[in-house]
């Protein structure tokens, strides 16, 4: 009988012991999710071991494709000295941050928004020459 008392008490000892209160029936995990700002931002920053190929990209693609496009449209809808600088500012910023090697993360953002910009130009010129056709038709 002695064995029996002395495993009831070791037995209650450890439910004392081993009690955890954050795995109490309440709990649940709280998970975070990382923002799409924070994703793309390492994303950028795993882009570093292919930084010369971000370069060409950036480099070929204002200086030959889109702003080129960007002037052309500034022009046909009127040579809008405004929308031409804002243009060339944005190739300028592309091309500072690619030739001061800055680190992905800083190159390819501005890339992307130089390159949102220029879209932009030339969605406003649309517009532009079309205000401009209705009023000679």
């Amino acid at each position: 009988m002695v064995k029996a008392t002395l495993c009831h008490k070791i037995e209650t000892k450890m439910t004392t012991t081993t009690f955890d209160p954050a795995m109490a029936a309440g709990y649940s995990e709280i998970t975070t999710k990382t923002s799409i700002l924070k994703r793309s931002l390492s994303w950028c920053e795993a882009q570093q071991k292919d930084r010369l190929l971000w370069l060409g990209i950036s480099l070929s693609a204002h200086g030959c494709i889109i702003t080129p496009l960007t002037v052309m449209a500034v022009l046909l809808a009127g040579t809008n000295m405004y929308l031409f600088i804002i243009a060339i500012v944005s190739m300028g910023a592309s091309l500072v941050t690619n030739l001061a090697a800055l680190p992905t993360k800083i190159t390819i953002p501005v890339f992307i928004l130089s390159t949102l910009v220029d879209i932009a130009i030339i969605f406003s010129c649309v517009f532009i020459g079309l205000d401009i056709a209705k009023t000679y038709i």
